[in-house]
């Protein structure tokens, strides 16, 4: 049995890491209602976006996009996001288990995946496991700006234009509630009419015209281009708020196995000294018969 120093010392070692998981548990709260603050913030534009983009679809105008068309599939891109810190849990765990079986579906049917990747976890990852990446992003912070974030996505919105890939998809955590987050693998482009479809009835049967300056082509190319744009900064901000949703509870569960670590502990303390003390006793009393 350990003696009552290296009880001690075990005892003083937890408690430090407790007093850790704990302010990293009250960090991870505060952030988590900004980060929810800032999720629901973005979807009011992206819900605008997405309603003038499917009334656009339904105008039959004189150029359609070719966002819109649907091809063979030879060659799949995935924009993956992830934490670019751990301690949040399994969250990384499940994105990327997900996009793993996808990825072997797609193999079995010879379908080629271009990778990019937003967040070092999903980077180291893919490196190890030999991904095709053609682009990357890291260390975006707790506040992503679309400025850290188009560069990143314009290299996959080009490589569909240039018909090098012929789907789109998005990998991320959908915040659910604090308790919950789904991992979601999520078809972007080519945009299907469904996805585009507006609630209700009473604006198809009315229909709508547009008149395009300076032209039908830039004005609907650049509007599908921000919808797009638009969907990821919401996806990255659901993923930022999955993550320090995670994180908090992890770090919870952390705080509350510490404290009952330390009560075993003591009580492993308590009758190692209650021993050391019995046998003191022992002696004495078997001395003192002796004399």
């Amino acid at each position: 049995m350990a003696g009552t120093k290296e009880i001690r010392n075990k005892i003083k070692s937890v408690q430090n890491t407790r007093k850790i998981t704990k302010a990293m548990e009250m960090v991870a709260a505060s952030k988590m209602r900004k980060a929810q603050e800032r999720m629901r913030a973005a979807r009011p534009y992206a819900e605008k976006v997405k309603t003038i983009a499917a009334n656009l679809s339904k105008a039959n105008p004189e150029y359609r996009p070719s966002y819109l068309e649907t091809r063979t599939v030879k060659n799949v891109g995935v924009i993956l996001i992830t934490t670019d810190k751990g301690l949040c849990g399994g969250l990384n765990t499940n994105i990327l288990r997900t996009l793993v079986n996808s990825m072997k579906e797609w193999s079995g049917k010879d379908v080629n995946v271009l990778c990019t990747a937003i967040g070092s976890k999903g980077i180291q990852f893919l490196n190890r496991v030999k991904g095709n990446i053609l682009s990357q992003a890291s260390h975006i912070g707790d506040y992503p700006r679309f400025e850290d974030l188009i560069g990143t996505i314009k290299v996959q919105l080009d490589a569909f234009e240039n018909q090098e890939v012929d789907e789109v998809y998005i990998a991320y955590n959908r915040f659910i509630n604090t308790m919950k987050q789904e991992a979601v693998l999520e078809k972007i482009l080519p945009i299907s009419a469904d996805e585009l479809g507006t609630k209700g009835g009473a604006r198809e049967e009315s229909g709508w015209d547009y008149i395009y300056e300076p032209d039908a082509q830039t004005v609907i190319d650049e509007l599908v281009k921000r919808y797009i744009e638009s969907l990821i900064y919401v996806a990255v901000s659901e993923n930022i708020a999955s993550e320090q949703s995670a994180r908090m509870v992890a770090m919870k569960a952390a705080s509350d196995n510490a404290k009952n670590v330390i009560s075993e502990l003591q009580l492993v303390y308590n009758k190692t000294r209650q021993a050391a003390i019995t046998k003191e006793l022992s002696e004495i009393v078997g001395g003192a018969a002796a004399v």
